[in-house]
């Protein structure tokens, strides 16, 4: 495939707009599902703590419960995103690493990561997810749908108020 590395690449555009972020911390809402019971009315931070040239962590609190990290890499021009949950005390929880990757390039401010076979074997009801985040000036989100059934989310983040950063994740050395 040609132009993969080429800095206009849709996928590049995308990386390095989450990469001018690295080290801010922001907030952010629950936009669906409007009640949930774990998400719904609590404080949501996401905090853009470590970057490389292939590896964006992203921590995302849940009020207290610091257990989540998304983990986006890079390679070959093709983003994937994993889900790293961590036990207070640091080990991984059970259900851990799933996610999925690109099948393209996506769009400089969209990219989908539909579910792979490690996440339908460690959740086989969640064979049909796809996740996507979006960024732009204002806002980055988190989204999730599993085709073919109800389930949905969707966390909008306010990228033009950073605030103070946060401890470190469940799991993490400082």
């Amino acid at each position: 495939m040609q132009g993969i590395s080429q800095e206009n690449d849709t996928s590049t555009v995308f990386w390095n707009t989450l990469k001018s972020h690295c080290g801010n911390a922001y907030s952010g809402t629950l936009a669906l599902p409007e009640e949930d019971e774990d998400f719904g009315g609590k404080k949501l931070v996401m905090h853009v703590r470590t970057c490389s040239e292939n590896e964006i962590k992203i921590p995302f609190f849940v009020g207290d419960d610091k257990s989540r990290t998304w983990v986006l890499t890079m390679n070959d021009g093709i983003i994937s995103l994993k889900h790293d949950h961590r036990h207070e005390d640091g080990t991984e929880h059970d259900v851990n690493f799933y996610g999925g990757t690109a099948a393209n390039q996506g769009k400089a401010a969209i990219q989908m990561f539909p579910a792979d076979v490690h996440t339908q074997e460690q959740i086989p009801a969640a064979a049909t997810n796809a996740w996507w985040i979006t960024i732009d000036e204002k806002t980055f989100t988190y989204n999730l749908r599993r085709m073919g059934t109800d389930r949905v989310f969707k966390v909008v983040m306010d990228l033009t108020k950073p605030i103070e950063t946060p401890d470190a994740p469940w799991g993490w050395e400082e």
